[in-house]
């Protein structure tokens, strides 16, 4: 994310100076801007998507536990324990 900020900000300084020298008009250093930006967005979305494959097969060669599926089982942990309870207090009262 760095690198694509720094090398949109030298674009920039770059087109700003042709422009000043008249070497390009405004709207040419627009289009090239604009080409540059898109560039870089289709570069760093296939970054992220190359990135993400990579985390997940590693996260999943170490067997780790996704966040989602986690938070599932402690939930599922907790409903079980507040059923076991109540089954608990409802056999306590029977008995009595």
């Amino acid at each position: 994310m760095g690198l694509a900020s720094l090398t949109t900000e030298k674009v920039q300084s770059t087109l700003d100076e042709l422009v000043e020298k008249g070497k390009i008009s405004d709207s040419e250093a627009k289009k090239v801007a604009e080409d540059v930006i898109a560039n870089l967005n289709g570069k760093r979305e296939d970054f992220e998507d190359k990135l993400g494959d990579i985390v997940g097969n590693v996260a999943e060669k170490l067997n780790y536990v996704k966040r989602e599926d986690y938070e599932n089982l402690q939930k599922r942990v907790k409903d079980l324990e507040s059923e076991l309870a109540k089954s608990k207090t409802t056999k306590t009262a029977a008995t009595k």
